[in-house]
């Protein structure tokens, strides 16, 4: 019989699962989760202080579910989906980007005329949040 040696790096990453398995990164750097809710957050925003714009509901009940699978098919379990969304860090960080995002397209928080014109545009050009909302 012939003995097999392995060297002690081999021996350390079998024993810590590097190369088996990647860790999974922390669901608030998966840029396509975090964007579908900035974006569904923007939405929400634009249709709660415009009068003349609501919600298409259906569509962004389907998208939070999309958000949802898309997150379980990458591994993440139903309490981590949970605590993330429930984080009040991540909250914070999802209220500042909208936040930039509105004001960068010419909104003035608060003040529900330039929110209607950039959810008419969002509307105009079918984006990601255009396609959340429905001009009344």
């Amino acid at each position: 019989m012939r003995k097999v040696v392995i060297p002690g790096l081999v021996v350390a990453m079998l024993v810590s699962g590097v190369g088996m398995a990647q860790a999974k990164r922390p669901l608030e750097d998966v840029t396509s989760i975090t964007n579908g809710l900035l974006w569904i957050g923007i939405a929400d925003e634009i249709r709660n202080t415009c009068p003349s714009i609501s919600a298409r509901m259906f569509r962004a009940l389907n998208r939070i579910n999309g958000i949802q699978n898309e997150a379980e098919a990458l591994g993440y379990s139903k309490e981590e989906i949970d605590r993330f969304r429930k984080s009040d860090a991540n909250k914070a960080e999802l209220r500042r980007r909208g936040e930039a995002y509105l004001t960068a397209n010419g909104v003035t928080l608060g003040d529900s005329d330039t929110y209607c014109t950039l959810g008419r545009a969002e509307i105009a050009k079918s984006s990601q949040i255009g396609t959340l909302l429905r001009a009344n």
